[in-house]
């Protein structure tokens, strides 16, 4: 079962990370398909213009069959139009590419898709890429809260730049940006090589979701180490059941008070979950700290329910929660994930209480904070 909707892509980062460079990279490669990318501004946009072959008001043409419009009033308003000009034929695109300022929140705009009763019928988030450069990526984190805000909402985290400055940084950068956002996968590129390939379908809620896709959306699936070689994240959901506490950086780093600001917990549960409990503590948790919930996923079991769903959450908005078909019989662990502003992880891991209270006899505390 295929899910209809055309898959959207929200492409943020720092200023000068190289937002610009990734998107020429995916317009120039063929395996992409026709992509609709939405800018602030074609000139701001700094797109090749050997790509470009035709231009109106709002839309640019490129060689390669894709498209690039400007935002004109409202994201919702211009994404309907492109959207009502693709089902009349005017236009033809596989998929849409969101470029956001430099110092954008990606929260709204995500919203923007989920409360947009039009646009969530005919397009879906397919993942949040966050471009983090190297070399100036630790300053911009200690400046910039907005900044941190993209990492910890990425479902991938670019980092580029990695060539301009000694691997050792490169380590502390990756590890920091892990404390931020312990799920992300995280990976390398040089001048937007190789992004193509990772980019696309990143999120783990859509209609026939796969177990392997939904595992991997909850976790880091691998990435690339500091040399540009293959290399395995640790898996902080693994093997373990009660509450985890997010991976401290291995590499001391120098301490940021923005970073402190985010807070991000997980549970994992071995039996399934009461459907009254689950919706307790969702309801009390979103009540009481909704626009500071920066992210909140999971897979999750409920009882007298054969198979799980997955869902997830932006502060206080939802995106209708979604079956997982095929599951392997015998697994029936519930993954729940939060990523929180202003929130300590006590604050969060005192929240799974509510889930605990479940009677589950082999679930255990793990990092008990």
């Amino acid at each position: 079962m295929k899910d209809p909707r055309i898959p959207v892509t929200l492409l943020t980062g720092f200023l000068g990370a190289g937002k610009t460079t990734v998107l020429n990279a995916l317009l120039n490669d063929a395996s992409s398909g026709r992509i609709a990318v939405i800018v602030n501004e074609f000139g701001e946009a700094g797109l090749d213009h050997d790509l470009m072959e035709t231009t109106s008001d709002d839309v640019v043409l490129m060689k390669s069959g894709c498209l690039c419009c400007t935002v004109r009033g409202e994201l919702a308003e211009t994404m309907a139009s492109l959207l009502n000009r693709r089902h009349v034929g005017q236009l033809e695109f596989d998929r849409v590419v969101i470029e956001t300022t430099g110092l954008a929140d990606p929260g709204p705009i995500l919203q923007t898709m989920l409360v947009d009763r039009s646009l969530a019928q005919a397009a879906r988030v397919d993942g949040v890429v966050t471009l983090a450069d190297a070399a100036n990526g630790p300053t911009t984190l200690d400046e910039q809260f907005e900044a941190v805000s993209q990492v910890a909402m990425a479902d991938l985290i670019v980092i580029s730049k990695a060539d301009l400055v000694d691997p050792t940084q490169v380590v502390m950068f990756e590890e920091r940006l892990r404390g931020l956002n312990p799920t992300a996968r995280i990976t390398h590129a040089i001048k937007g090589k190789g992004v193509a390939e990772q980019i696309w379908g990143l999120s783990g809620i859509h209609v026939g979701v796969t177990p392997q896709k939904a595992l991997d959306w909850m976790r880091p699936a691998g990435g690339l180490d500091a040399t540009g070689g293959a290399g395995v994240q640790p898996d902080p959901l693994a093997n373990l059941s009660g509450l985890v506490g997010a991976s401290a950086p291995t590499t001391s780093a120098p301490f940021s008070p923005h970073d402190s600001r985010i807070g991000s917990a997980s549970i994992i549960l071995e039996e399934p979950l009461s459907d009254k409990v689950f919706d307790t503590w969702l309801n009390t948790l979103i009540s009481l700290r909704g626009k500071d919930i920066l992210r909140v996923k999971g897979i999750v079991f409920l009882e007298g329910v054969d198979l799980p769903f997955v869902f997830h959450g932006v502060q206080n908005i939802f995106d209708p929660p979604l079956p997982v078909r095929n599951w392997p019989g015998g697994d029936r662990t519930s993954r729940i994930v939060v990523i929180a502003r202003d929130i300590t992880r006590p604050e969060l891991q005192r929240s799974f209480d509510m889930l605990r209270a479940t009677p589950a006899p082999s679930a255990k505390d793990a990092n008990n904070e």
